[in-house]
């Protein structure tokens, strides 16, 4: 980090000091006085510049590196050989400036990742018999009750004790709005208490936990260099030789070196090496900002030529779960009222539909009574008191016994007779009140996930599942699918994922561990880490952190996107380059004009590179409008 900041000083002090040359030469120039040579004084400007680009260039060719900043070099030191000082100062403002704005545009690229390891949480205070106690955040483990105060941190992962608590996720998931979680719900760490001070269970320690994770794929995003940006470096090459052939004709045909160093100047540095970096950075930005992180510029070119997607079943393209669909009520009942002493008669089981029936509860801010005498039927249901009215939960059969449905459960019942549903009746006093029917729900954003991956050029859409083959066809045609496949253990998935990675770059989407191998075979692997699939996010190559299916297709956009931007500015740049190469060598560009237009089309490239950081929202409507047209 030391060794980083005092090159971007040295940076500064050399743009500085040429510039400064540079205005005083110029200066003594015009007033035509002074006993110094206005030569003198913009050579004196340039040679810091040259010394300090010879350095790099050497140290960079000792470690196997050759770069286009080469052609700065050539270029000022034949300036200074042919007495053209005021062109080799100009240069050097130029490739100094070139380099000092780049700086800029990469810190701006990189300030909202930037923000996330700055505000990790440091902190957490620890309750124990003695009281409250305030610790390095380190130092927590699991299983430690810990006291969130408003506007603080949360330190860990963990659960909350407390009835409710009020949390803005806005920083991990990208969501604007502050949400409520109710007691026993999983909590984050890195996400901010918006209301009243709460009581949680560590259930992670800080390395393991969310914002720690987040914070390694940050590092991972900030030093990953993408195959497009190393092509780049290569295609790179090809213009030293390129640029000194064209300058050599220029001088041999002419007869002027002064033309030959005009090519030169126009051919420095190059918006090859500046455009791709800075976009790939920002295009990163962007997607953390949606609650999307990529590790590094690699995941995200790949992303961007993704053409067949895969997609996990439970918990992906579905809410997970058991969710409640439908309730069917009887006449003279009120739904809330019938969740209500459901619940609350739930709280005695330990059932896993229990735990669901509870917090839906607690979701609609129900008031649970506290259920007596309750006895468990294991596999069918429970039966018991609830502010003394006898209640039965369960199975049909040890609800209703042999007796008939009425007549207005017939409708509910047919719905969902071959469905992949749990169905709960409820009866009062032995009088059936109402039937209530989970599932696990397609997420509501399933069918627009996939009609926004099918116009961004996504061609072929399959499903795998360990679930039977009815539940996954009834998903499938809800969606419109081209491919399902049932039964899949995680050898089969990875089977699956390689074959169709064969025939086009693949993305994998899942949120379980048993997805972990498909995602990790896949061109690229999405994990769905709203959850907290350890397992998944850490072989995933992007994960999204809100529990929505949309960012997926949101990734694929903001890939195209910032890939489309850094293509475009590297051609733009480099036809612009080769335009005044063609100029100079013909005689009618100067070598300081030729300075002066290429600084003009670095800067056009690189904040051309930084609308990555944006939406781009404007110009997608914008170019539909035009094809409507």
């Amino acid at each position: 980090m030391a060794i980083a900041m005092n090159e971007l000083v040295l940076r500064r002090v050399l743009l500085a000091i040429a510039i400064l040359g540079l205005v005083l030469g110029l200066g003594v120039w015009r007033s035509g006085i002074g006993s110094v040579e206005p030569d003198a004084i913009w050579t004196a400007a340039a040679l810091p510049v040259v010394m300090v680009l010879a350095i790099s260039i050497l140290r960079d060719f000792w470690i196997g590196r050759i770069g286009v900043d080469a052609i700065a070099l050539v270029s000022m030191s034949a300036a200074l050989l042919l007495g053209q000082a005021l062109a080799a100062a100009v240069v050097a403002i130029m490739y100094a400036g070139g380099t000092v704005l780049e700086d800029l545009a990469r810190g701006r690229a990189e300030r909202n990742l930037r923000a996330l390891t700055d505000r990790a949480p440091r902190v957490a205070h620890r309750k124990s018999g003695s009281g409250t106690e305030t610790i390095p955040v380190s130092q927590v483990t699991v299983g430690d009750d810990l006291l969130v105060r408003a506007g603080e941190l949360l330190p860990v992962d963990g659960i909350l004790l407390d009835a409710s608590a009020l949390l803005d996720e806005s920083t991990v998931t990208g969501e604007p709005l502050p949400e409520w979680r109710s007691a026993d719900d999983a909590l984050r760490s890195g996400t901010v208490n918006a209301g009243e001070a709460f009581v949680m269970r560590a259930s992670a320690v800080a390395d393991k936990s969310t914002y720690a994770t987040i914070v390694r794929m940050v590092a991972a995003a900030q030093t990953a260099k993408a195959p497009f940006i190393r092509i780049a470096d290569r295609f790179a090459l090809l213009l030293l030789p390129l640029t000194l052939l064209v300058a050599g004709t220029a001088w041999y045909l002419s007869d002027d070196p002064i033309r030959a160093l005009a090519v030169l100047v126009v051919a420095t540095p190059c918006p090859l090496i500046l455009a791709a970096p800075v976009a790939f950075i920002g295009g990163i930005s962007r997607a953390a900002r949606a609650g999307i992180l990529m590790k590094g510029s690699t995941a995200l070119e790949a992303l961007a030529q993704i053409r067949t997607a895969i997609f996990d079943k439970t918990g992906t393209l579905t809410i997970g779960g058991a969710e409640l669909i439908e309730i069917d009520v009887a006449p003279g009942q009120q739904a809330d009222e019938l969740l209500r002493l459901l619940a609350s008669l739930e709280q005695a089981s330990h059932h896993v539909l229990a735990d669901s029936i509870v917090r839906i509860a607690h979701r609609g801010n129900l008031a649970l009574s506290h259920p007596h005498d309750v006895r468990e039927y294991r596999g069918t249901g429970l039966k018991g008191e609830v502010d003394r009215v006898s209640v039965a939960a369960g199975s049909k059969s040890l609800v209703l016994g042999d007796r008939p449905l009425p007549h207005w459960a017939e409708g509910g019942e047919e719905r969902h007779r071959n469905a992949q549903v749990l169905r709960v009746f409820l009866a009062f006093d032995g009088r059936l009140a109402g039937i209530f029917t989970f599932g696990d729900q397609i997420r509501q954003d399933a069918r627009d996930t996939v009609g926004a991956l099918r116009s961004a050029g996504v061609s072929r859409i399959l499903m795998l599942t360990g679930d039977d083959s009815a539940a996954a066809e009834r998903v499938s045609d809800l969606l419109d699918l081209d491919a399902v496949i049932a039964d899949a253990i995680p050898a089969t998935k990875v089977e699956t994922v390689k074959a169709e990675k064969a025939t086009a770059p693949t993305m994998m989407v899942g949120d379980g561990i048993n997805d972990a191998p498909a995602l990790a075979a896949a061109t690229v692997g999405i994990a769905m880490g709203a959850r907290g699939g350890t397992a998944s996010s850490e072989a995933a190559d992007v994960v999204v952190l809100t529990d929505r299916l949309k960012p997926v297709a949101e990734a694929l956009r903001i890939a195209r996107r910032t890939r489309g931007i850094a293509l475009q500015s590297i051609i733009v740049g480099l036809t612009l380059s080769g335009a005044a190469m063609v100029l100079a060598a013909a005689g009618h560009i100067t070598p300081v004009a030729g300075a002066l237009l290429q600084e003009g089309i670095d800067v056009a490239v690189i904040l051309n590179a930084l609308r990555t950081l944006g939406d781009g929202r404007f110009e997608h409507n914008r170019d539909r409008r035009i094809e409507r047209s």
